[in-house]
């Protein structure tokens, strides 16, 4: 990254993290833009230029499965299946280890529960991905998925990602995060495995 884009993701960054601690000190309702735009030390109008809303801070990285997914399209081999390319993201990247041992995850699981507004956010933010990723898949594999198929496939393995995580942090105080996070990609792979089987 250039000096410019680090300096970004530093601020990005600040933001995220202030934005934690001032609701988890404070609560969500309690804090404002002004309050975590002043504990990141910056103006309170470049907050948007970051994020357009206190909701977006605790989805900071939901652009990053779309995102892989392309990675993993540029890089399929010759016999891959939708399915295939959606676990390897998986397996591949970040995102259940994110989801699960993240510094903002249990905060975010407790605000999902108890704020309308995050509510609201989190499932447009997952109607939103899901629907992309379901279009990309359509368009590269159009003789396996239509617009239907392509749907159901995503909605099948979104839905996997959140029971598996959400049973993990439930067994918060009996594993490790490192634990809670492999043991996800277990059950989900396991789960999906007879879609795995090739004939």
């Amino acid at each position: 990254m250039s000096l410019r884009e680090r300096k970004r993701a530093r601020t990005r960054q600040a933001l995220i993290d202030a934005a934690t601690d001032l609701f988890e000190r404070n609560g969500y309702d309690e804090t404002t833009i002004a309050d975590i735009a002043a504990a990141a030390e910056i103006g309170a109008r470049t907050f948007f230029s970051y994020f357009a809303s206190k909701e977006e801070l605790l989805f900071p990285d939901a652009e990053s499965r779309v995102q892989a997914l392309l990675e993993a399209l540029s890089n399929r081999a010759p016999d891959d299946r939708p399915i295939d390319l959606l676990v390897r993201v998986l397996a591949d990247g970040g995102e259940v280890s994110d989801d699960i041992i993240g510094k903002l995850t249990p905060l975010r699981m407790r605000l999902l529960q108890t704020v309308p507004a995050v509510q609201g956010r989190a499932l447009q933010i997952q109607f939103n991905a899901e629907r992309r990723i379901a279009g990309i898949l359509a368009e590269a594999f159009p003789d396996e998925l239509d617009d239907l198929t392509a749907r159901t496939l995503t909605g099948a393995f979104a839905g996997a990602v959140r029971g598996a995580s959400q049973a993990m942090l439930d067994r918060a105080d009996e594993l490790t995060p490192e634990q809670r996070a492999e043991a996800t990609r277990q059950a989900i792979v396991t789960t999906l495995g007879p879609l795995l089987k090739r004939d």
